[in-house]
């Protein structure tokens, strides 16, 4: 395995252009909230300070249109003491709006379930708590408010015969196919199936996936190496399946394709010639999944969960899968796959005989 450079273009770049997006969030918060966003720059990536910041702004927004003391105010005219002026029934009443409201840039009606709800609140109590916790305020509302309670949903991922239909749907699909749509399939079929095999053979994100280079593929070793969340970098290892995909769509397709300008290291190509982007990848796994599982919403995350899924019911190692996965913590790992020690304990039950029968 070649030595794993520093630095990644990709990488790199997706960082400077979500700083750029913050900094630009940033000017239409109140001027105090930049000492909470660089306090937690260490500890957060830039794509959650983004939505930590959208979330935020949700906040003073509905301030300024419902509450009658600030209904005259602009964003700048915010201050610290204005956090601790607010009571617990203010927290609350945002709250409840927060559960349908018109979102200021384009009319648009959101909604938030449970998991919106949650997100949103869990960013303002980080952004009052930061006050709080360096005395900047002497009250926290947030801490007397409840917050949304988030209930546990069972993980949507394919079965292994689903696999195996997904994969031969994505080989054959062309036979249902004629004019523009079958042409379309056909420059992009290989390469597609390659992402699939990608995704289904070793759990990678999206993220990871659409940021890989040509020289991060390594055919000797059956190793790719992925950026993961933060900027560390890590070796996948692959079997043979997903090395035959790889291979299959980087000596043909990929090799005949002159990428744009820019885009030159780029596994993964768009039929536009440049990098595939995370929106791309996701389109292309539904337009699949929902042929041969329409009653599943299948996205790459529940191919992630898939993968996982099948690792620890063949090690039960959950420290493995948490470290293949990338979770830096493995009580994440433990979350999510909880389920299947659910089925397991049930199988304990019966695993024991005390009498002959």
């Amino acid at each position: 395995m070649p030595d794993i450079p520093k630095t990644r273009s990709y990488y790199k770049q997706t960082q400077i252009e979500q700083t750029i997006r913050l900094r630009e969030v940033l000017k239409t918060l109140p001027p105090f909230a930049k000492d909470y966003f660089r306090a937690i720059e260490p500890r957060s990536s830039a794509k959650t300070r983004i939505n930590y910041a959208y979330d935020i702004r949700v906040f003073f927004r509905y301030l300024m249109e419902n509450n009658t003391i600030y209904k005259n105010y602009t964003i700048d005219q915010f201050r610290l003491q204005d956090l601790e002026n607010l009571e617990p029934v203010d927290i609350e009443e945002y709250m409840e709006y927060l559960k349908v409201y018109t979102r200021e840039n384009d009319g648009e009606m959101i909604t938030n379930g449970e998991k919106g709800l949650s997100r949103k609140m869990s960013a303002l109590r980080s952004f009052y708590n930061y006050y709080f916790k360096h005395q900047m305020i002497s009250k926290n509302p947030t801490l007397l408010v409840d917050m949304p309670k988030l209930h546990e949903k069972a993980i949507i991922r394919l079965d292994t015969d689903e696999v195996a239909m997904l994969l031969d749907y994505v080989e054959s699909a062309g036979d249902r196919l004629t004019g523009q749509a079958l042409t379309y399939y056909r420059k992009t079929r290989d390469r597609d199936l390659a992402i699939l095999t990608l995704l289904l053979g070793t759990g990678i994100r999206v993220s990871e996936c659409v940021g890989l280079d040509v020289t991060d593929v390594d055919f000797k070793n059956n190793g790719i190496t992925v950026t993961r969340k933060g900027g560390g970098q890590m070796v996948v290892y692959f079997g043979d399946e997903v090395a035959d995909a790889l291979e299959n769509y980087m000596e043909g397709d990929r090799k005949a394709i002159t990428p744009l300008s820019g885009h030159e290291n780029a596994l993964f190509l768009s039929t536009q010639r440049k990098r595939m982007g995370i929106q791309a990848v996701e389109n292309m796994v539904k337009k699949y999944a929902r042929q041969v599982t329409p009653n599943k919403k299948i996205t790459p995350h529940k191919l992630r969960s898939t993968y996982g899924t099948s690792l620890y019911k063949e090690t039960g190692d959950i420290y493995l899968v948490a470290d293949v996965l990338g979770h830096k913590d493995v009580n994440t790992t433990k979350k999510h796959y909880a389920a299947i020690d659910e089925d397991r304990r049930r199988q304990a039950a019966t695993a024991v005989k005390l009498r002959e029968s």
